[in-house]
């Protein structure tokens, strides 16, 4: 028990082998602690991935309950029944959205061929949306004041109908 007190005080605890899931990850934690010189080291959790260095991994590589809980979102880690579980029904929900889009599809395609909606128009607009003037064939010219000549109202666009020249 001495020794044990005496490695903590100064390498902090142990990790602690938590669970596994599904693929192999194991996930683990290290405790809240503290250390010699009394400062007070939070939780930590983290996974050692069975096929991967910390640097390759991205979102997804691991089941979302244990993402949660590494994330501290949830208290305790899940279990291999309650992921199996909720990957069952989000296999389930997928394939209800597939059925009702493919419904909807089929529904959609039948009211157009019997007139009941007009198909959706078609607009072609030339230039590009972030283009200061989008759907017109050119820019307007710019302002050719400077900000230490420039009378606020002075400058209109060309077409704009204003005749107030100061």
């Amino acid at each position: 028990e001495v020794l044990r007190t005496l490695r903590v005080r100064l390498f902090g605890p142990a990790k602690e082998l938590v669970g596994t899931d599904q693929f192999g990850n194991k996930y683990y934690r290290v405790p809240k602690h503290e250390t010699r010189a009394g400062q007070i080291i939070p939780e930590r959790r983290f996974v050692e991935a069975i096929n991967r260095q910390p640097y390759q991994y991205e979102m997804g590589d691991f089941p979302t309950e244990w993402e949660a809980w590494i994330r501290k979102k949830r208290k305790d880690p899940p279990t291999i029944e309650e992921i199996l579980r909720n990957e069952n029904y989000r296999e389930e929900m997928k394939q209800k959205v597939k059925d009702v889009l493919e419904k909807d599809k089929l529904l959609q395609a039948k009211e157009y061929k019997e007139g009941l909606v007009a198909e959706p128009a078609r607009t072609h607009v030339e230039g590009h949306a972030s283009a200061p003037y989008y759907g017109k064939k050119e820019p307007s010219p710019d302002p050719t004041s400077t900000a230490s000549t420039f009378q606020p109202g002075s400058w209109m666009p060309p077409g704009s109908g204003g005749s107030h020249k100061k």
